[in-house]
């Protein structure tokens, strides 16, 4: 059985154009097992002892230690487990969610989900299917004014995930019928 990551950033959680279009194309994938992560439900922000937590192994952690990871380590192990990740991504005032760059900082590991090497970075996540489904009022995806979705696709490839499939609904407040239409078509075309 297939298993889906849905991670959803959208703080909408109706009427959200980006969360329908996750779940269209999550709709598509048969006798899938599909895992949630709704950050819209708050993520907790890095700290000096999250950061701290972060330099010591695994079995060397205090019970403190342990506790202050313990979210991170599941967003790891959601990541790492899934067969495939689907990504709800709204674009607030060109960039990315707060509640998506907090998911992403503790995600980034250094010797968990990459290390670096002589010839720079590399990604320690094994590659699977990564699709984002990005939603903007006016912002063109893909555009210098977007540093949501282009922000995404470098995190995820610094963590080794390269296949990543973008589906746009952009320019929702221009002409929001054209945009959610063409959006639907670009899921249907994927799956």
């Amino acid at each position: 059985m297939t298993t889906i990551l849905r991670i959803n950033s959208s703080a909408r959680t109706d009427d959200s154009v980006s969360r329908e279009l996750t779940d269209r194309l999550i709709a598509r994938f048969d006798d899938a097992q599909v895992v949630d992560r709704d950050l819209s439900n708050g993520v907790a922000q890095l700290s000096a002892d999250t950061l701290a937590a972060m330099r010591v192994p695994a079995d060397q952690r205090t019970e403190a230690q342990q506790t202050e990871l313990a979210d991170a380590d599941t967003f790891i192990d959601e990541l790492v487990s899934a067969d495939a990740v689907v990504i709800c991504l709204p674009i607030y005032n060109f960039g990315p969610p707060a509640s998506m760059e907090a998911w992403a900082d503790p995600v980034a590991r250094a010797g968990t989900t990459f290390r670096y090497t002589e010839n720079g970075p590399e990604g320690l996540v094994e590659s699977k299917p990564v699709y984002v489904i990005v939603a903007s009022g006016g912002v063109p995806v893909g555009s210098g004014a977007d540093f949501a979705s282009t922000w995404l696709t470098t995190f995820l490839g610094f963590l080794g995930l390269t296949d990543v499939t973008s589906v746009a609904a952009e320019q929702l407040n221009v002409d929001p019928e054209r945009a959610v239409t063409s959006a639907r078509e670009s899921v249907d075309a994927v799956a």
